[in-house]
């Protein structure tokens, strides 16, 4: 008889990004499901690829990332957030941000230990905060006339001694919300007096729209001391499939993190290390004309919907537009994204499944990092409902 395995993660079931794909393939569906660029990355970022696997970068990286990278991480961050982060000891190359994230909360949360997250919130973050003993805390962003922000009054209410962490993902998927200058501010008093530690999940740091600016936690003195702050590649140069990231903390915190990465994944893939070191210094402004592709796209989106039954704000960042489906129909938005790709091949993701009790009413999230041919005829399908 074979032995029986009782769940880890009795709740979990497949992550709504692999079900809506899969389904949006079964249904040969235009996908604005799961967020993935239709456009390649730089052809000079991936000849650089082909020249390190022509030219003997096959074999392990150092655990902590390729040092050529890590050097010009830390040069980012110097001149984007004024922070000088050493290279060495503060500077983690990870398996994409979600190896960076589970990493962290494995290093940081013990048995018993609470875990804020801001629901909406991505579903990556609760099962690695479960697996590692800990409760999470869920706490709704506001939602006051199509726009979503930090509920910092009930942020305080949650926070407590048994606080041990606060995951922050700010710009916010999927609602676009981004932190102002006062919530940075706010945030940094309210967690002076506590134990806890922030987890800063910044993959959409370069995709904020209307002359608006990215304020990471690393900008901010009090905060750095406690944080960990992971970002992403593949968001910024057109390559998801990639899943290459990093993390920066201060060095003791670093200690920990590594501690855990090495035994998680131990490195990272040699060749795209080494050109993504290259790419960033031969191209250290490319991030600065991302914000400006990606509103192009949103604002492309947005119009051609205008004479449509949906209701919407037009997104702060990310490359995700939600749309309100409200004047549509009262269906909930899981059973709704799902008969959509079938009956009308568009798919879309459901906010419910990032909540603990669904407050987003009816709103669904479209990927708009498409082509324009894409986004006209996913438009046009929607304009018929």
């Amino acid at each position: 008889m074979a032995p029986s395995l009782s769940s880890k993660l009795p709740d979990v079931g497949t992550t709504i990004f692999t079900v809506m794909s899969e389904l949006a393939n079964d249904c040969d569906a235009i996908n604005l499901s799961q967020g993935f660029p239709s456009f390649e990355p730089p052809v000079e970022l991936t000849d650089r690829i082909s020249f390190y696997l022509a030219n003997g970068a096959n074999q392990y990286a150092p655990m902590p990332g390729v040092v050529a990278l890590r050097q010009a991480i830390a040069a980012k961050t110097e001149r984007l957030q004024g922070r000088d982060v050493n290279a060495d000891n503060e500077v983690t190359v990870c398996c994409g941000a979600t190896e960076g994230l589970f990493s962290t909360i494995q290093a940081v949360v013990r048995p018993g230990d609470e875990v804020i997250v801001f629901d909406p919130a991505y579903d990556s973050y609760e099962p690695a905060v479960t697996l590692a003993g800990g409760n999470t805390v869920h706490v709704p962003l506001a939602l006051a006339d199509d726009e979503f922000s930090v509920d910092w009054p009930t942020f305080r209410n949650a926070l407590n001694d048994r606080t041990r962490l606060v995951i922050a993902n700010f710009p916010h998927n999927p609602t676009g919300a981004v932190l102002s200058d006062e919530d940075i501010k706010t945030f940094a008093e309210l967690l002076r007096d506590s134990d806890a530690f922030v987890l800063s999940d910044e993959v959409y740091e370069h995709i904020i729209f209307d002359g608006d600016t990215h304020r990471s936690i690393l900008g901010n003195d009090e905060l750095w001391q406690r944080c960990f702050v992971v970002s992403s590649f593949g968001k910024t140069y057109h390559a998801t499939g990639w899943k290459v990231g990093y993390c920066i903390a201060p060095a003791a915190l670093t200690a920990e993190f590594r501690k855990v990465h090495q035994f998680t994944t131990f490195t990272v893939v040699t060749p795209i290390q080494h050109a993504l070191a290259d790419f960033m210094n031969s191209n250290p402004s490319f991030y600065e004309n991302l914000s400006t592709f990606y509103e192009k796209k949103r604002n492309l989106f947005c119009n051609l919907l205008e004479e449509s039954h949906f209701k919407l704000t037009p997104a702060r960042s990310t490359f995700f537009q939600l749309l309100d489906y409200s004047e549509i129909t009262a269906e909930r938005d899981l059973v709704l994204a799902e008969r959509w790709t079938k009956e009308i091949g568009v798919a879309s993701i459901p906010l419910s499944v990032f909540c603990e009790t669904d407050f987003t009413g009816n709103r669904l999230r479209f990927c708009f990092a498409k082509d324009d041919l894409t986004l006209a005829e996913a438009a046009t399908r929607l304009k018929a409902l």
